[in-house]
């Protein structure tokens, strides 16, 4: 089977964005998208959207949306995604799967979502969806109360990490000084994010406010095809494979430190690849807290159970590191609107191995991976993406 091509894509700013409702989003994401592929919105034969919503917003039947917002597209065929915070790639998957049918040429892409619409109580109620909310869902401290409880049993059993994960927390948000869409223009620094103060206090058990992703507005686009096309602006991506792995939904069926359904798509991910680690030069994994980025060092294989510490400790993925991780700044730094993340992730990615990526770029990235997750490493998504 021929793997497809991004071979455009468009990215909002990422932010607290009040002024912007979901016609504009939808507008200044997948116009720059379709232009930068050479293409109209008439060339477009089917489009994607991932959306978690779950009570951000009252719309939902968000799919139609893309027809309001862009009048071309009234009669083009459009569907939603949700996948909790893995919907955009849930919604790239279900276009690459509408590709590989020869159903369609050209795909559209367009992950959003709007965040910022309520108290903060009610934004980490409405997360905790995305946990087993039989057992999970009156955590305290919404989601962040679950990976507070992750990183409590990991500290408990391998020892006190505050270090490593403010070396994380410090290194997305140095990286984020670069990218021109991130939420957070900010270097924090270790010694902020590795202190609790009065601006960074604990939030949910070891994790501090530093160690949490950003509640966002976004949205991002792609335009995925199973060719390069002539008329594009920026040069294609490629995939050399891509990978869903799913694991149990209640973290009380699992081992909570380790990600193991994100290990197996990682090791699936390479293989079909034909590719091993060393051959990325670069990955954009799924920051949601800190501790995750340590434990999917894990899950990559970058360390042993208990020792993924050592990898940030140790400057490998520091920008100039062996395999930089996030030098978008993550969703640490960048932000992450839900629906939009999976989606932003392979922009980030394309831009690097197209060598756009500005500031952000990577020297010599030909080949890179992204990792986005779905609640508490259920829905793992994995990506390997490479220059033409």
């Amino acid at each position: 089977m021929k793997q497809p091509y991004i071979v455009g894509w468009g990215h909002t700013q990422f932010g607290r964005l009040d002024n912007m409702d979901f016609d504009q989003l939808i507008r200044e994401a997948a116009l720059p998208a379709i232009a930068s592929a050479g293409l109209e919105p008439g060339d477009i034969d089917g489009i994607f959207v991932g959306h978690f919503n779950a009570g951000f917003v009252q719309q939902d039947f968000s799919g139609a949306l893309i027809g309001v917002a862009i009048p071309e597209f009234r009669h083009t065929p459009s569907v939603r995604m949700e996948n909790a915070c893995a919907t955009g790639s849930a919604a790239i998957w279900a276009a690459l799967d509408a590709l590989a049918s020869g159903r369609i040429k050209r795909a559209l892409v367009v992950g959003m979502e709007k965040m910022n619409t309520l108290p903060n109580k009610e934004i980490g109620d409405i997360l905790l969806k995305a946990s087993y909310v039989k057992e999970e869902g009156h955590t305290e401290g919404g989601f962040a109360g679950v990976f507070g409880q992750i990183a409590g049993q990991y500290f408990e059993r391998f020892g006190d990490q505050s270090d490593a994960l403010a070396a994380i927390s410090a290194k997305n948000h140095a990286n984020g000084m670069h990218n021109p869409y991130a939420h957070m223009r900010r270097d924090l620094g270790f010694d902020f994010c590795r202190n609790p103060s009065e601006k960074n206090p604990f939030v949910a058990g070891p994790l501090k406010r530093s160690d949490c992703s950003l509640v966002s507005d976004g949205a991002a686009a792609l335009v995925l095809s199973n060719e390069p096309l002539a008329g594009a602006k920026v040069p294609a991506v490629r995939w050399r494979s891509r990978t869903h792995v799913n694991e149990y939904l209640p973290l009380s069926r699992r081992d909570a430190t380790r990600f193991e359904g994100a290990a197996l798509a990682w090791q699936k991910g390479l293989a079909d690849a034909g590719a091993t680690l060393s051959d990325l030069k670069f990955v954009e994994t799924h920051d949601c807290f800190t501790i995750a980025e340590m434990l999917e060092y894990e899950a990559m294989g970058l360390a042993a159970h208990g020792q993924g510490g050592r990898v940030i400790l140790d400057g490998i993925t520091t920008k100039d590191g062996k395999l930089p991780v996030n030098p978008s700044g993550g969703l640490k730094s960048r932000g992450h609107p839900i629906g939009a993340t999976g989606v932003s992730q392979h922009v980030m990615a394309a831009m690097q191995l197209s060598g756009t990526a500005g500031e952000m770029q990577i020297t010599g990235a030909n080949m890179g991976a992204v990792f986005n997750m779905g609640g508490a490493a259920v829905a793992n998504y994995l990506s390997v993406l490479e220059s033409t």
